[in-house]
């Protein structure tokens, strides 16, 4: 049978079979985003991330490098998935209608997305995110006409989806439970003698076998001088005595992300480990109690940078205090809809969560780094995860 064949034959028996949330949840997403299209004057939405994707609909899928999309208007949500998806459209979606196409077809891509989008005058984009192609979008606006589409898109669903709701908040409270789960099996193996990757396979069997989903960012394990290298990963490193080693841990549920960082030593953390974890230790401090409801990003970012200015020019930090977590697939768990750092003048609001990857890193030495997934709340944030803000000594 072809793909349409064999979607109407599934739909028969699973539809909507692995939605992963009531369609109560959706529906209220859904009233919410038509709304903020009201207000900016859109009668159409072209959404390509699949992130997007998912909180919308409930779609999900390991496969997200074909091209998917979704047009969401007053009255539809319209699906295009390729051929190989079909089945995950139809058990894990609640749309109004799947349009495929043959996977290696991608040239049957516009006529239909163009139909789909015709008398549409004001068609929202996210210009920024994952997913959109050049090519789909210029075809598309050579069909229909350039002057139709707005960049405005990505940021009317970010607001949204920056502000999780009680469902939301509940599917990352228990990826951080097997965060943590994850993150105490892969301490517990850390000795000298052993490498970076057998703590992360540790690290890594413990979150599949406490529930996890393929994960969005694989576990990041560094250890010694390796860990003063941003994003690198366990490549069959022996652990010295004395090594501190580093893990970065984010399990997937329901495709919500909670990470946390750790930083455990071989042996004993010296006194310039434990000095650089205090400065990790307050630079959370300034920031929780910044995360209030009329503070902005840039207010949080520029309280945490007077905690590391007398240490700045000893220690490389990235820049970004915070970004926002939620549902999310690979190649990150960044979801990309707020940062805190100097200049962001959004405000936080209740029920915001970030990730606060407070990590400090002595170039050719070493690195110590801790963090938290932390919910806004009126009276400062609060830790989703349960780090205890340690130095653990293993085997000292």
């Amino acid at each position: 049978m072809d793909h349409h064949a064999y979607r109407h034959a599934l739909a028969a028996r699973l539809q909507g079979s692995e939605l992963p949330f009531p369609p109560e949840e959706f529906a209220a997403r859904l009233a919410r985003v038509r709304t903020a299209m009201a207000t900016a004057s859109l009668d159409a939405l072209l959404l390509t991330d699949p992130a997007d994707i998912f909180y919308l609909t409930g779609y999900h899928t390991f496969e997200v490098s074909v091209h998917t999309a979704l047009v969401v208007t007053a009255e539809r949500r319209v699906l295009q998935v390729p051929s190989i998806e079909t089945g995950p459209a139809v058990v894990t979606a609640t749309v109004d209608e799947i349009l495929g196409y043959r996977w290696e077809g991608i040239d049957e891509v516009i006529a239909p997305l163009a139909e789909t989008l015709a008398g549409r005058s004001a068609i929202g984009l996210d210009l920024y995110g994952a997913g959109l192609r050049l090519g789909v979008i210029r075809e598309l606006q050579a069909r229909l006409g350039a002057e139709r589409f707005r960049d405005d898109g990505g940021a009317l669903v970010d607001a949204i989806r920056l502000v999780k709701t009680p469902a939301e908040l509940d599917c990352l409270a228990e990826s951080a439970r097997i965060t943590a789960a994850g993150l105490a099996a892969a301490e517990a193996v850390i000795a000298p003698g052993v490498t970076d990757n057998d703590v992360a396979a540790e690290g890594a069997r413990a979150l599949l076998a406490d529930g996890g989903e393929f994960m969005s960012l694989q576990p990041i394990v560094t250890s010694g001088r390796r860990i003063s290298i941003i994003h690198v990963n366990h490549k069959r490193r022996v652990i010295e005595p004395g090594d501190p080693v580093f893990l970065e841990f984010g399990s997937a549920y329901q495709r919500y992300t909670a990470p946390m960082m750790r930083t455990a030593v071989a042996g004993r953390a010296t006194a310039q480990m434990q000095a650089v974890r205090d400065v990790c230790r307050g630079l959370f401090e300034a920031l929780v109690a910044e995360m209030r409801p009329g503070r902005t990003f840039d207010d949080a970012a520029r309280a945490a940078e007077a905690v590391l200015a007398p240490h700045a020019e000893a220690l490389f930090f990235s820049g970004v205090f915070g970004y926002a977590v939620g549902a999310q697939f690979p190649p990150s768990w960044v979801e990309g809809t707020g940062y805190i750092a100097r200049g962001q003048a959004r405000e936080f609001a209740e029920d915001m969560v970030f990730h606060l990857p407070l990590c400090l890193r002595r170039p050719g030495e070493w690195g110590v780094g801790l963090s938290d997934t932390v919910r806004v709340t009126a009276d400062g944030a609060v830790p989703l995860t349960d780090n205890d803000w340690r130095l653990n000594e293993r085997g000292a």
